[in-house]
């Protein structure tokens, strides 16, 4: 066979074998479609559909480590309980973790909230709690979260809420522009109660706030059935040169799962922005026969002044400083001065 020939065959053979792979070539499978996360910008910034629903969901929360100091130190354990020291001073750490979960219906917005909150006094002293769980919808509030008695003035130095204020609760709140008002049940089955009496209290609880301008206020009022006493509250802010004034007064009929620090409060604040990232917050109160005695029953004939200063800065976005200083000179008992550092990172 010559070359020529060779080098025809030789062609040939190959254009058949290329024509058979040509004809059995593997075709690769089209992926499947992703679903990929959707933002939720119907509620505001950081909420996200939750893939296959037309439920939206926001993840927050916060890290704050704080040390405090003060005679026979206790640290507060976030769910009205407190986590006990016998030095002067202690330290603790908290992870707090928040999933807000939102969709649209024909009577407003559903919302759904759970708060998860981890205290650790130390490795061995840990206490997970559910610190809120609740149902919106309607301007109806169920469920396990703060009262009205839980607001207070920006500062640290103002003791103007009830020793408990996390409570089960049906409320309805009605809310318009920069006005809200409502009524609340709540059962006070963790708050003080009278000696002899079981924990089975219910509480009546009103609020209404608001803002016009400069101005911020709100009237809060709790009737505790069990002791058959209750309270009620002023408060208000207002923007003054370079600072917001923040003011208070408390009437307390006697102890009760409201207010049971004494029968009368003023309390006075002035936050001042001495630039954008540091706020200095000197605050004074006065308590009016200060103390419960004959087994919570009644106000001693005592009064006390507190005196404190807060101080906040913002190191960088997210992350925040906060330390205070206070010091409770009360009749009949010696001064006490108290304070914390706190470092906290929101997300």
């Amino acid at each position: 066979m010559t070359i020529r020939m060779m080098l025809i065959s030789s062609a040939a053979a190959l254009a058949a074998v290329s024509g058979a792979q040509a004809a059995d070539a593997i075709v690769a499978a089209e992926p499947e479609a992703v679903e990929y996360v959707r933002v939720c910008d119907a509620y505001g910034t950081g909420y996200f559909y939750i893939p296959g629903t037309e439920t939206c969901l926001k993840v927050s929360g916060y890290i704050r480590f704080q040390t405090g100091a003060g005679p026979n130190r206790s640290e507060n354990a976030g769910d009205g309980s407190t986590v006990a020291n016998r030095s002067d001073w202690d330290a603790y750490t908290r992870g707090q973790v928040q999933f807000t979960a939102k969709s649209d219906t024909e009577y407003g917005p559903l919302t759904g909230v759970i708060v998860l909150q981890t205290n650790a006094d130390n490795a061995s002293s840990q206490k997970a709690v559910l610190d809120s769980a609740y149902i919106d919808i309607a301007g109806i509030r169920a469920g396990l979260f703060y009262s009205w008695w839980d607001d207070g003035l920006s500062g640290e130095t103002d003791d103007i809420g009830s020793g408990v204020t996390l409570h089960n609760s049906l409320r309805y709140q009605y809310e318009a522009d920069g006005f809200y008002a409502g009524v609340s049940v709540d059962e006070l089955e963790d708050s003080i109660r009278q000696v002899g009496e079981n924990a089975n209290n219910v509480g009546v609880a009103v609020g209404i706030g608001g803002k016009a301008g400069i101005f911020t206020y709100q009237v809060t009022a709790g009737y505790d059935t069990d002791a058959e006493e209750g309270a009620v509250r002023a408060m208000g802010t207002v923007a003054i040169g370079p600072g917001v004034l923040g003011l208070a007064g408390i009437y307390s009929s006697a102890p009760n799962a409201y207010y049971q620090k004494s029968e009368w409060v003023i309390a006075a604040e002035y936050a001042i922005k001495a630039t954008d990232k540091l706020k200095i917050t000197p605050g004074v109160q006065y308590y009016g026969n200060y103390g419960a005695i004959n087994g919570n029953t009644d106000f001693a004939n005592n009064d006390a002044w507190k005196y404190g200063v807060t101080v906040d800065y913002q190191i960088v976005d997210n992350l925040y400083a906060k330390a205070t200083v206070n010091y409770l000179d009360a009749d009949n008992a010696d001064g006490v001065t108290t304070g914390f550092f706190r470092l906290q990172r929101a997300f």
